[in-house]
């Protein structure tokens, strides 16, 4: 009985005003209290408990993560404008994933930051959501977490550092690390070079300068509503990124008011202007994996196959590396995300919401491009590849993805032999060896990087060229795996190979000399063995022992999907909502 009168009290508290913090706060008995005075420990007015809209602002800033170190100072701006708009503004940390410094992977982590967040959302007094975000997995986590929870949701994205520059050369996070590297190999830059390079390429704090993957989904997640619009691109440093955070807290008090839930901005349109605005931004790979576990939370029917088929006819318009030859704070003095969407024009659905109020055709009419040397147009773009392509085969019967606009045009359709690596171990033993047998029309395979072997998916992918193929040149050569690649990674690189190898999946199957043809046109990657050959080889195979017995990484191994599912668990597909919680705690 006394547990129906509480979920009375709660409907009716809930109801009148359409605010789940007043089940925390509207109470006369010893729970009301408590919860009030608890707050007002903080110093917190008592009018703050009056019935204004409670925005939770979650902060993943940490100094673990360059990327997000910034996003403390972000949230006090977005706390003015809460309080600006009649809001009471609560600001909670969560852990934060940096993907430049974490091991195994940060996507391990992805689905338990994600799993944080919904629950702090759903048992604390919270109307609203701000999401702080900024490395690359910092973002899908945070929706990931607000999706199932299904509240009013809006995100500031940490953005770019500033340009790298050492020696006069322009350098860019990620995608200058590899060459760098490859000329200390080569015996070209010394120990003293690379540390003064080291302080160049990473001159502030803020996500990757280049188009990897956390610039990527701050940009496809604008384009899809959940930022205002212009505010994803603003560099890390700049003045006008404090403006942004306040506008959107102003704003997040209006979206509790008016009952605007996430799942009312993420709608299906959403996702169709996602994937084009991937592509014509030639956005990163991980993109794909991101958007369809977001989708799955929220019950929205969206595969890897739609990603494909909404990027298929989209040119690249945005000459930002590794596609291109700019940099993402170039980018946005160009015009940035809003100038490229204007430019897409009809590839575009242009009736969608936004978190704004307005649609994004509203937001998008008065952009412009300022330098048509960065930002293009459809009929005038820098290249009509696709930016990513799906492949099947027998080789990937559920998937596999690579991106066209960072690979060489001459391997796009390509037979090679087979180098197999057996773990990541296997490749760091013998990829430099002098008695490695391959050329530059071998194909490298390394396997056991994949979800639930390594386990996370590691960006792992990109395997480096042999140091002999680098002597003699070679610039690129066919790598392919079940793991990932940093967005700010190039080269002819297949990824997420679906199922992997750890589970049975064609590519364990492999060996050294197998001719595996490549073909992006027709979206195939095969392995040029017959089927008789394949199934026994498959009656040869077991699997790895598995050694995991606890913690977090056997929830992760027992529990994730593969690639083309989006690596979420099997176990929080869909949303649970967020009501409020009715077991008082006392």
């Amino acid at each position: 009985m006394k547990e129906n009168s509480i979920a009375q009290e709660a409907k009716g508290a809930c109801g009148e005003c359409g605010l789940r913090s007043r089940v925390w706060f509207a109470g006369e008995g010893t729970a009301g209290f408590n919860h009030r005075a608890n707050l007002k420990a903080g110093g917190h007015l008592g009018e703050m408990f009056d019935g204004r809209p409670v925005i939770g602002i979650a902060n993943s800033a940490s100094d673990l993560v360059p990327c997000n170190s910034g996003l403390t100072e972000l949230a006090e701006w977005a706390v003015r404008g809460v309080l600006e708009s009649g809001g009471f503004p609560l600001v909670f940390p969560t852990m934060s994933i940096g993907d430049s410094i974490m091991r195994p992977s940060g996507m391990m982590y992805r689905n338990l930051m994600s799993m944080e967040l919904e629950e702090l959302a759903r048992s604390n007094p919270i109307d609203g959501l701000v999401l702080l975000t900024g490395c690359d997995n910092t973002a899908p986590a945070y929706v990931m977490g607000a999706a199932s929870t299904g509240l009013p949701t809006m995100m500031i994205h940490a953005g770019p550092m500033l340009s790298g520059n050492w020696r006069a050369q322009v350098l860019a996070s990620g995608t200058d690390v590899y060459r760098l590297n490859d000329q200390a190999r080569m015996g070209d830059l010394d120990a003293s070079d690379l540390d003064q390079a080291e302080y160049g390429i990473s001159r502030s704090v803020g996500t990757c300068n280049t188009m990897g993957t956390a610039c990527t989904m701050g940009a496809v997640l604008e384009a899809m509503g959940l930022s205002l619009m212009g505010t994803a691109n603003i560099p890390a440093v700049d003045a006008r990124k404090k403006a942004a955070a306040q506008r959107t807290g102003r704003r997040i008090v209006e979206l509790v008011r008016d009952r605007i839930g996430i799942a009312d901005i993420l709608t299906p349109a959403a996702f169709y202007n996602g994937a084009r605005t991937n592509a014509a931004m030639g956005g990163g790979t991980n993109t794909t994996a991101h958007l369809v576990a977001i989708a799955g939370r929220l019950g929205v029917p969206f595969t890897i196959d739609d990603m494909e088929k909404h990027s298929r006819d989209v040119p690249l318009l945005a000459n930002v590396k590794p596609s291109g030859e700019y940099l993402m704070e170039d980018f946005y003095n160009a015009g940035g995300q809003a100038a490229l969407m204007k430019a897409m024009g009809e590839l575009l659905d242009t009736s969608a919401p936004t978190v704004s109020g307005r649609t994004i055709g509203e937001e998008i009419a008065s952009a412009r491009i300022w330098d048509p040397n960065i930002i293009a147009t459809p009929d005038r773009p820098f290249s009509t590849a696709p930016a990513l392509a799906v492949l099947r085969g027998n080789l990937a019967p559920r998937g596999a993805i690579i991106k066209a606009t960072a690979a060489d045009p001459r391997l796009l359709d390509h037979r090679g032999k087979a180098v197999v690596f057996e773990s990541i171990e296997d490749l760091d033993a013998r990829l430099d060896s002098d008695e490695l047998e391959v050329d530059a029309d071998s194909v490298l395979v390394l396997r056991g990087i994949g979800p639930r072997s390594y386990p996370g998916a590691p960006e792992l992918g990109n395997i480096k060229i042999p140091r002999k193929l680098l002597e003699q040149g070679v610039t690129d050569i066919i790598r392919i795996s079940d793991g990932r690649m940093s967005g700010t990674a190039f080269g002819t690189v297949v990824l997420q190979i679906t199922p992997e190898a750890a589970v049975g999946g064609p590519l364990s199957l492999i060996r050294n000399g197998d001719i595996i043809h490549l073909d992006v046109a027709n979206r195939r990657l095969d392995v040029e063995l017959t089927d008789d050959e394949l199934e026994l080889r498959r009656r040869e195979w077991s699997p790895a022992e598995d050694t995991t017995s606890r913690g977090f990484r056997r929830l992760y191994i027992d529990h994730v999907l593969q690639a083309d599912e989006g690596f979420d668990f099997d176990f929080l597909r869909g949303s649970s909502g967020a009501p409020p919680m009715l077991r008082r705690p006392y």
